[in-house]
């Protein structure tokens, strides 16, 4: 597959390879050169819940499996 390079240094990922690599409006590309060729790798998002870990903080005198069951079954609010 062949695109071509705009004025402005822009190219048009041909459809076919957007769909393959799953790429969609707002994915990130990251380019490098390798051995003369342009290569571009699709940047993986960081896990969501990296920004929630350490926060949350139990009860006083509460072991995690302890505070589950008590939210399970709706004695928590």
């Amino acid at each position: 597959m062949t695109t071509v390079l705009s004025e402005k240094g822009q190219i048009t990922i041909p459809k076919a390879l957007r769909d393959q690599l799953g790429l969609k409006a707002g994915s990130i590309l990251d380019f490098e050169t390798i051995d003369g060729k342009l290569v571009a790798t699709k940047k993986m998002p960081g896990d969501v819940f990296d920004k929630w870990c350490g926060r949350g903080r139990l009860p006083a005198c509460k072991a995690t499996d302890d505070y589950l069951e008590l939210i399970r079954h709706g004695h928590v609010r």
